[in-house]
C-alpha cells in the first residue's frame, strides 16, 4: 500500500469516528429532549397554585372627617378692681356662688358698688371685709363656665376646608365626653412661623359642670358620608394599568373573571362600590401565586446525580379575560376563607 493510500485510509477512519461521536450526541440530547417533556414540562405546568382572599359586599354607611387637637378655654372672664384706695365695706357673695349680669357684688368705703358683668361665678374672692386696698387692686374674679370654648391649630392644607357655621364634635380627653358645636371664629392671620403656616380656629359650646378650661379635646368636623350603600372593604380592589379599578368574582363555571366597579366615598378601610356589585356578592383577591415542587428539573438532576432538591418557582398572575393587570391597595385582614384553586 503506497503512502498516499495510506493517507486516504486514516482520513477516513477520522471521519468515521467524528459521524459516530455526532450520532452519539444526537442520541444524548434526543433522550433528554424526551425527559424534558415527559417529566419536567408536567411539573412545572402542574404545580402552579393561586391562593385568594374572599371578601362580601355588604350594605353600611362611611364618612370621612377632619380631627384636630384643641384646649378649653373661657369665654367671658373678668377680674373687677377698685378704681381708688378704700376699704371693703360689704361682700354680697361667696366663692362658688352663682351670679348674674348687674347683681351686686362688693361695696367699698369711697361708695364704689362692684357690679358683674355677665351671668357666671364667682371663681375667686381676693379680698374680706375690713380689708384696705390700694388703686387697681384685684377684688373678685367672675367667670362664666358654662359657656366655653374651643381654641385648635389648623394646617395650611385644612384651614381652606374650614368656615364659620360648620359643625363639629369636641370630645373631651379626660372625660371620654363629647358635644356637639359649630366653628364660630377663624383668625386668618397665621400664628407663629415655621414651613407651615398655622391658623387658629375657635369653636364655642355649652359645657357640663365636669368640663373645665385647659382641659385637652379632640375636634371632629365631618366632611363626605354615604349612608345605607354597598361596601366593600378596600383590600378586595385591584387596579388596572390605567387606575380602573376592579375586582375578581366567579363565573357560572367557577372561573374568574374581572368586573368593572365604580368607587365613591371611602376611609381607611372601606370603600363605597357605586355601580359593579350587589349586597352578599363574594369577591377575590389574588394572596399568593407560587409553584413548590420536587418534581421536573430537580427530579431529573436527583436521578441523574443521586441526590435530593426543593425548588420553588413564582408565576406571574393569569390573565383573567380583560387584559388588566392586578394591584392591591395592599395587605390586611380579609373575611372569609382562603381557598387554594388550580
Amino acid at each position: 500500500m503506497t503512502e498516499t493510500e495510506k493517507g486516504k485510509l486514516a482520513k477516513g477512519k477520522r471521519r468515521a469516528r467524528r459521524i459516530r461521536k455526532l450520532i452519539t450526541w444526537l442520541v444524548i440530547l434526543a433522550l433528554l429532549g424526551g425527559a424534558l417533556y415527559f417529566f419536567v414540562w408536567p411539573g412545572l405546568s402542574a404545580g402552579a397554585t393561586t391562593t385568594y382572599g374572599q371578601y362580601s359586599a355588604s350594605r353600611g354607611s362611611i364618612s370621612n372627617a377632619m380631627s384636630f387637637s384643641g384646649t378649653i378655654s373661657v369665654v367671658n372672664n373678668e377680674t373687677l378692681t377698685s378704681e381708688n384706695a378704700a376699704t371693703v365695706r360689704r361682700i354680697y357673695v361667696a366663692e362658688g356662688e352663682k351670679v348674674t349680669a348687674n347683681q351686686r357684688l362688693m361695696r367699698l368705703s369711697d361708695g364704689t358698688l362692684i357690679k358683674a358683668s355677665f351671668d357666671g361665678e364667682v371663681n375667686e374672692l381676693s379680698v374680706a371685709e375690713g380689708d384696705e386696698v390700694g388703686a387697681n387692686a384685684s377684688l373678685i374674679q367672675i367667670v362664666d363656665f358654662e359657656n366655653l370654648k374651643v381654641s385648635m391649630r389648623v394646617d395650611e392644607y385644612s384651614v381652606a376646608k374650614l368656615y364659620v357655621g360648620q359643625e363639629c364634635d369636641i370630645t373631651v380627653t379626660a372625660l371620654s365626653q363629647t358635644v356637639e358645636s359649630t366653628i364660630s371664629h377663624i383668625n386668618r392671620i397665621a400664628a407663629g412661623g415655621g414651613a407651615t403656616a398655622y391658623y387658629t380656629v375657635t369653636a364655642e359650646f355649652a359645657a357640663t359642670s365636669a368640663v373645665l378650661p385647659g382641659m385637652a379635646v379632640t375636634v371632629t368636623i365631618p366632611e363626605e358620608e354615604a349612608n345605607d350603600v354597598i361596601i366593600l372593604n378596600r383590600d378586595a380592589l385591584s387596579f388596572s394599568m390605567g387606575n380602573n379599578a376592579y375586582v375578581l368574582m366567579k363565573d357560572e363555571s367557577g372561573e374568574m373573571q374581572e368586573t368593572a366597579v365604580t368607587l365613591g366615598v371611602s376611609n381607611d378601610r372601606f370603600i363605597e362600590i357605586t355601580s359593579g356589585l350587589n349586597e352578599g356578592d363574594t369577591v377575590y383577591v389574588v394572596v399568593d401565586n407560587t409553584t413548590e415542587s420536587s418534581s421536573g428539573l430537580a427530579s431529573l438532576f436527583s436521578s441523574l446525580t443521586g441526590s435530593t432538591e426543593t425548588t420553588t418557582q413564582t408565576n406571574s398572575m393569569p390573565n383573567m379575560g380583560s387584559g388588566m393587570g392586578g394591584g392591591n391597595f395592599g395587605g390586611g385582614n380579609f373575611s372569609g376563607g382562603a381557598p387554594s384553586m388550580r
